[in-house]
């Protein structure tokens, strides 16, 4: 990986990710003692339940440490994601063979019991060239968790990923999810962050040939006192490769915080790539604040195109004063607003079955701030 102080080098090496001092630019918006104890955490037997169902041909199975680290997924990019596959215990394999076609979502439910457990977890997800499937992990309950997910995306396969953050506001989560897009493949995410006491994750995709094509988009809804960061990395490292990223906030409450960082490298042998990251956020209360960053690190002039947008304003008064002078009482007025500002996101939401879910959770958010 090309260094640079956007985001650091890759590496499997726990002594290559020193623990920060949060002066470091890839963790100088997290608040490192609400980690409470992750990045000195050491091995523990602590764990999520695990409910699935498996379709025909779909394996669920285990690997050593050495054996997850030799399929060639990308490599962590910082401590928590390091320390998550040393103290793993080995990786949880998710397998969808070559060929296959899923015709319902893979879902599968983690749970936490207690805030007081630390948890580690390696998942890697191998999918057979020319599949195509939609996997959905969804994290409830509470704990300590740190994660380490790779996808191993084959030739010409396409995966879409939905990750859902859903925990109890004790919670904390942080992790990585590392995609190897393969020739011509397309990898798709959707990342939804509504609970938990502080959530940090990163997700990083890079290409083993050309032509493969990443869409990660995502939504947060944040409260007071939350910290919600997401932190997105796209290395254009091979010819004729398109990304797109897409992510919306909206942030309520004394103290909600969230962080949005958006990095794009297009290396010099990445000719003809086109490459596009929005970030959008919605202040609703005062006491708020939204951090947006994108970055783009360009090494040839021989794209197709390449931008980026950020935007963050506050709560349109003009559009609730015009829904209420028609009758609509305040609180449900708000609620259109937020649910207009969300739309077209969740009408892209891979497992459309989620959308009433998710639209819900942000309604019982907006009640308890107007309660």
């Amino acid at each position: 990986m090309v260094a640079s102080h956007l985001h650091p080098v890759a590496s499997y090496d726990l002594e290559a990710h020193p623990a920060p001092t949060g002066r470091e630019e890839v963790w100088r918006f997290t608040p490192l003692k609400r980690l409470r104890g992750l990045l000195d955490g050491g091995p523990s037997d602590g764990h999520l339940s695990w409910k699935h169902d498996t379709p025909d041909g779909v394996t669920f199975g285990r690997l050593s440490t050495e054996q997850a680290i030799a399929l060639g997924a990308p490599a962590p990019m910082d401590r928590l994601a390091a320390l998550a596959v040393a103290h793993g215990q080995g990786a949880a394999l998710i397998e969808i063979p070559a060929e296959a076609v899923l015709d319902e979502p893979l879902v599968v439910r983690l749970t936490g019991d207690s805030a007081d457990d630390l948890v580690w977890g390696h998942i890697v997800v191998k999918v057979g060239p020319y599949s195509k499937a939609t996997l959905v992990f969804e994290h409830t309950g509470s704990a300590r968790y740190a994660s380490s997910v790779s996808v191993l995306l084959g030739d010409g396969a396409q995966l879409d990923l939905v990750s859902l953050q859903l925990w109890d506001d004790d919670a904390v989560h942080t992790g990585q999810i590392s995609w190897r897009v393969g020739r011509d493949a397309k990898a798709r995410s959707f990342q939804a962050s509504l609970g938990g006491d502080l959530v940090r994750l990163v997700e990083t995709a890079e290409y083993a040939g050309p032509g493969g094509e990443v869409e990660m988009r995502g939504l947060y809804f944040v409260e007071a006192g939350q910290h919600i960061e997401h932190r997105l990395f796209v290395d254009h490292n091979a010819p004729q490769t398109r990304s797109k990223v897409d992510y919306r906030g909206a942030l309520q409450g004394e103290g909600a915080r969230s962080v949005w960082i958006g990095n794009v490298l297009i290396r010099k042998v990445a000719e003809a790539i086109d490459t596009y990251e929005s970030n959008r956020n919605l202040v609703l209360t005062d006491g708020a604040q939204a951090h947006s960053v994108p970055n783009l690190e360009i090494e040839t002039g021989e794209i197709e195109g390449a931008g980026h947008a950020s935007a963050t304003g506050r709560f349109d008064d003009e559009q609730l004063f015009y829904l209420m002078s028609r009758g609509v009482p305040e609180p449900e007025a708000r609620k259109l607003v937020v649910r207009g500002f969300f739309a077209e996101l969740l009408n892209k939401l891979p497992a459309p079955e989620y959308a009433d879910r998710l639209i819900a959770e942000i309604d019982e958010g907006l009640a308890k701030a107007g309660a």
